[in-house]
């Protein structure tokens, strides 16, 4: 008799002290939870023993990613539940040490060890990232995180992206019923533009400068100069080519170079839009000095960078396991007070800063529409695992921006010179 949907949503709730909110369907074809809820489809033992070798985040990840369990229904949906089933329990929620304690857990656990088969630990798949955490932000480190993330080829960024190739929050000033994703990413650029006040014969630094957007579109509509900075080499080409295409190569410099080794200031304006999350806080400051040397007196610096909540007790914030095993290897978050107060340790005076967060979800929403209608195409240009590691993170950050557990924010600050002379008008927000 096939059962072991019943069983696992048995032993799962007796685990986890409530009902499962999805319905299971398992590898002998039994179903059992809700019906009409989406559906966990549990397609082997081995996503069993996933999960009992690494409990939480890491497991259910490497089982999603080889592909051992899928979900059947509306992703959103599905993933909203199993969040507050798995990762929003509450400070009351029981930790897995304190669960094991209890006799009636020990024998779910004991009865789930049984129903996963032979014991011994799945290899991860391949698209994990294999290191240790003992040197974190060197250059060598933050060269290999930023190829693991970014060099997975261009042609598979093309289909997440669009044509606009920017990867990082669009800003929606039309209707979001009318306006395209390109158009909400140039709205995007052309803010971060007005923000830094550039004229024609200026030099900009865009740092992380991507595939090239900002610096294109800088140059090209602002008639400044640029030097854009990537660590990733399939980037750095597919920019250079774009800044030929443009006729723009007297204007646009593109260099494989690390933010730390940038020697040719001063320049009139930095650009860090979707980069600083990569930084980590024990570099933070040394960042926001660099930067700051960098500027001349006056010059504008707008970072656009993604934000966590604050928590009360910030010794022990853990870095998301699946994002740092499979998406962004060491990339941190920090709180925006955090972000701010480090800027102004480094010198900068700090003048305006908008929240874009809903923005964001608006964006990821775009970019998992465009994976899903090429999934097939995006398989071949990659993998199979790397294609769900993306949809999978898309989809889980644009809920987390919608629930208010991540934000996106636009820092606007100054290298305010000794006559205390901003160069800003009275009026702050000059251009909305």
């Amino acid at each position: 008799m096939a059962d072991a949907a019943l069983r696992l949503k048995t032993l799962l709730e007796q685990l986890l002290g409530t009902p499962l909110p999805v319905r299971i369907r398992a590898w002998d074809g039994s179903q059992a939870g809700p019906p009409g809820a989406p559906t966990l489809v549990v397609r082997n033992r081995r996503a069993v023993r996933r999960l009992l070798w690494r409990p939480g985040e890491l497991g259910l990840a490497r089982a999603w990613v080889s592909g051992d369990l899928d979900i059947e229904g509306d992703l959103y949906t599905a993933l909203d539940l199993i969040a507050g089933l798995v990762w929003e329990r509450g400070e009351d929620a029981r930790s897995l040490a304190q669960m094991v304690r209890e006799p009636e857990v020990r024998a779910a656990a004991r009865g789930l060890v049984k129903l996963a088969g032979l014991p011994l630990p799945p290899a991860p798949p391949r698209e994990e990232v294999r290191r240790t955490r003992s040197h974190l932000h060197t250059k060598r480190s933050d060269r290999r995180a930023i190829s693991h993330h970014y060099d997975v080829g261009n042609d598979f960024y093309e289909i997440v992206l669009g044509p606009s190739m920017v990867y990082s929050c669009a800003y929606w000033e039309a209707s979001t019923d009318d306006a395209t994703l390109e158009d909400a990413q140039r709205d995007k650029l052309e803010l971060v533009c007005r923000k830094l006040d550039l004229t024609p014969g200026q030099r900009l630094l865009d740092v992380g400068c991507g595939w090239g957007s900002m610096a294109v579109h800088a140059a090209r509509e602002h008639g400044v100069s640029v030097v854009g900075i990537t660590l990733s080499q399939e980037q750095a080409a597919y920019a250079r080519k774009r800044v030929a295409d443009e006729g723009l190569t007297d204007r646009v410099e593109i260099r494989v170079q690390d933010y730390r080794d940038v020697a040719d200031g001063p320049y009139d304006a930095i650009s860090s839009i979707g980069m600083a999350e990569h930084v980590g806080a024990e570099r933070y400051l040394e960042y926001a000095r660099d930067l700051y040397r960098l500027l001349r007196p006056g010059g504008r610096l707008l970072n656009h960078q993604i934000a966590r909540r604050p928590q009360s007790d910030e010794s022990a914030y853990d870095i998301d396991e699946f994002i740092d095993a499979y998406v962004f290897p060491d990339g941190e978050l920090a709180p925006l007070g955090s972000t701010v107060t480090q800027l102004e340790r480094a010198g900068f005076e700090v003048r305006d800063v908008e929240s874009i967060r809903e923005h964001y979800a608006l964006t990821l929403r775009r970019w998992v529409a465009n994976l899903e209608a090429e999934w097939g195409r995006a398989v071949k240009l990659t993998s199979a695992g790397r294609a769900r590691v993306w949809r999978l993170y898309m989809a889980a950050s644009a809920l987390a921006f919608e629930r208010n557990r991540i934000g996106v924010n636009q820092v606007l600050a100054v290298r305010t010179p000794e006559s205390g002379r901003s160069g800003l008008p009275l009026r702050a927000r000059t251009w909305n």
